[in-house]
Protein backbone atom coordinates (compact mmCIF):
# COMPACT_ATOMS: atom_id res chain seq x y z
CA UNK A 1 0.00 0.00 0.00
CA UNK A 2 1.39 3.29 -0.86
CA UNK A 3 1.79 6.50 1.36
CA UNK A 4 -0.85 8.33 -0.78
CA UNK A 5 -3.36 5.41 -0.27
CA UNK A 6 -3.47 6.04 3.54
CA UNK A 7 -3.91 9.40 3.73
CA UNK A 8 -6.52 10.24 6.17
CA UNK A 9 -8.60 13.78 5.92
CA UNK A 10 -7.78 15.61 9.03
CA UNK A 11 -11.71 16.06 9.52
CA UNK A 12 -11.99 12.08 8.88
CA UNK A 13 -9.13 11.87 11.37
CA UNK A 14 -11.07 14.21 13.77
CA UNK A 15 -14.80 14.08 14.06
CA UNK A 16 -16.88 17.12 16.60
CA UNK A 17 -16.97 14.37 19.23
CA UNK A 18 -13.27 14.59 19.34
CA UNK A 19 -13.01 18.21 19.61
CA UNK A 20 -13.42 20.07 22.98
CA UNK A 21 -12.94 23.88 23.70
CA UNK A 22 -12.49 25.51 27.60
CA UNK A 23 -11.40 21.90 28.75
CA UNK A 24 -9.85 22.06 32.71
CA UNK A 25 -6.98 20.40 33.78
CA UNK A 26 -5.30 20.85 37.18
CA UNK A 27 -2.13 19.74 35.21
CA UNK A 28 -0.54 17.39 32.23
CA UNK A 29 -2.22 14.31 33.43
CA UNK A 30 -5.55 15.83 33.22
CA UNK A 31 -4.71 17.30 29.98
CA UNK A 32 -3.62 14.57 28.56
CA UNK A 33 -6.92 12.65 29.79
CA UNK A 34 -9.10 14.96 28.74
CA UNK A 35 -7.54 14.18 25.29
CA UNK A 36 -7.69 10.32 25.69
CA UNK A 37 -11.61 10.93 26.28
CA UNK A 38 -12.10 12.61 23.34
CA UNK A 39 -10.33 9.82 21.82
CA UNK A 40 -13.10 6.90 23.38
CA UNK A 41 -15.75 9.26 22.67
CA UNK A 42 -15.24 8.92 18.67
CA UNK A 43 -14.57 5.56 19.04
CA UNK A 44 -11.37 5.68 17.84
CA UNK A 45 -9.69 3.97 21.06
CA UNK A 46 -10.29 2.12 24.50
CA UNK A 47 -9.36 3.80 27.76
CA UNK A 48 -6.55 1.95 28.24
CA UNK A 49 -4.70 3.75 25.20
CA UNK A 50 -5.63 7.45 27.57
CA UNK A 51 -2.90 5.14 30.42
CA UNK A 52 -0.29 4.28 27.51
CA UNK A 53 -0.40 8.19 26.87
CA UNK A 54 0.28 8.38 30.21
CA UNK A 55 2.95 6.29 30.94
CA UNK A 56 4.96 7.10 27.94
CA UNK A 57 5.54 10.78 29.30
CA UNK A 58 6.05 9.65 33.17
CA UNK A 59 8.66 7.32 30.94
CA UNK A 60 10.06 9.61 28.25
CA UNK A 61 9.60 13.07 30.03
CA UNK A 62 7.75 16.12 28.11
CA UNK A 63 9.21 15.06 24.65
CA UNK A 64 5.21 15.45 23.13
CA UNK A 65 5.01 19.17 23.70
CA UNK A 66 6.24 20.13 20.49
CA UNK A 67 6.18 24.03 19.85
CA UNK A 68 5.45 26.85 22.24
CA UNK A 69 1.77 26.00 23.92
CA UNK A 70 0.90 22.71 22.23
CA UNK A 71 1.15 19.24 22.82
CA UNK A 72 0.93 16.08 20.61
CA UNK A 73 -0.19 12.95 23.14
CA UNK A 74 0.23 9.48 22.12
CA UNK A 75 1.40 6.22 22.08
CA UNK A 76 2.88 3.28 20.24
CA UNK A 77 0.24 1.37 17.97
CA UNK A 78 -1.48 -1.31 20.69
CA UNK A 79 -5.13 -3.27 20.73
CA UNK A 80 -6.23 -0.51 22.51
CA UNK A 81 -6.75 1.41 18.87
CA UNK A 82 -9.26 0.70 17.21
CA UNK A 83 -8.80 3.02 14.48
CA UNK A 84 -6.58 5.96 13.81
CA UNK A 85 -7.97 9.17 15.17
CA UNK A 86 -7.36 12.69 16.96
CA UNK A 87 -8.41 14.38 19.44
CA UNK A 88 -8.31 18.74 20.27
CA UNK A 89 -8.22 19.52 23.43
CA UNK A 90 -7.86 23.19 23.78
CA UNK A 91 -8.02 23.90 27.49
CA UNK A 92 -9.01 26.91 29.50
CA UNK A 93 -6.18 27.48 31.33
CA UNK A 94 -2.89 26.41 30.04
CA UNK A 95 -0.67 23.56 32.36
CA UNK A 96 2.98 22.73 32.34
CA UNK A 97 3.93 19.72 31.28
CA UNK A 98 7.84 19.99 32.15
CA UNK A 99 8.98 21.21 28.84
CA UNK A 100 12.12 23.77 29.43
CA UNK A 101 10.92 25.52 26.10
CA UNK A 102 7.60 25.12 25.08
CA UNK A 103 5.46 25.38 28.48
CA UNK A 104 2.86 25.76 29.56
CA UNK A 105 0.24 23.89 26.98
CA UNK A 106 -2.51 25.51 25.93
CA UNK A 107 -3.91 23.09 23.21
CA UNK A 108 -3.35 18.88 23.65
CA UNK A 109 -4.06 16.92 20.02
CA UNK A 110 -4.27 13.04 20.54
CA UNK A 111 -2.99 10.61 18.14
CA UNK A 112 -4.07 7.31 17.75
CA UNK A 113 -2.79 5.46 15.09
CA UNK A 114 -3.15 1.47 14.05
CA UNK A 115 0.37 1.51 12.52
CA UNK A 116 3.03 3.26 12.11
CA UNK A 117 2.39 4.09 8.51
CA UNK A 118 -1.89 4.77 8.30
CA UNK A 119 -1.47 8.56 10.01
CA UNK A 120 1.57 9.97 8.49
CA UNK A 121 -0.70 12.20 5.98
CA UNK A 122 -3.16 13.50 8.62
CA UNK A 123 -0.32 14.12 10.95
CA UNK A 124 1.64 16.06 7.67
CA UNK A 125 -1.31 17.89 6.92
CA UNK A 126 -1.99 18.89 10.94
CA UNK A 127 1.46 19.97 10.92
CA UNK A 128 1.49 22.53 8.15
CA UNK A 129 -2.03 23.60 9.43
CA UNK A 130 -0.57 25.05 13.24
CA UNK A 131 2.61 26.29 11.34
CA UNK A 132 0.36 28.72 10.05
CA UNK A 133 0.40 31.20 12.93
CA UNK A 134 -2.92 33.51 12.27
CA UNK A 135 -4.59 30.10 11.58
CA UNK A 136 -3.03 28.59 15.00
CA UNK A 137 -4.25 31.82 16.53
CA UNK A 138 -7.68 31.11 15.30
CA UNK A 139 -7.97 27.90 16.04
CA UNK A 140 -6.62 28.40 19.60
CA UNK A 141 -9.60 31.57 19.82
CA UNK A 142 -12.43 28.89 18.49
CA UNK A 143 -14.89 28.72 20.87
CA UNK A 144 -16.85 25.43 19.90
CA UNK A 145 -15.85 22.21 18.70
CA UNK A 146 -18.12 23.47 15.17
CA UNK A 147 -15.77 26.50 15.01
CA UNK A 148 -12.62 24.34 15.17
CA UNK A 149 -13.63 22.27 12.12
CA UNK A 150 -14.90 24.57 9.88
CA UNK A 151 -11.56 26.43 10.35
CA UNK A 152 -10.02 23.04 9.22
CA UNK A 153 -11.97 22.53 6.57
CA UNK A 154 -11.43 25.55 5.39
CA UNK A 155 -7.84 24.70 5.69
CA UNK A 156 -8.10 21.09 4.37
CA UNK A 157 -10.38 23.04 1.42
CA UNK A 158 -7.69 25.12 0.06
CA UNK A 159 -4.97 22.32 -0.16
CA UNK A 160 -6.64 20.02 -2.66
Amino acid sequence: MTANSQQIALLDALPETAVAVGVRAADWREAITASGDLLVASGATTDAYTAEMIETVERLGPYIVLAPGLALAHSRPSPSVLRTGLSWAALATPVPFGHEANDPVRLVIGLAAVDHDAHSGALAKLARMLADTGRMRALQDATSAAEVRRLISEYEGGQE
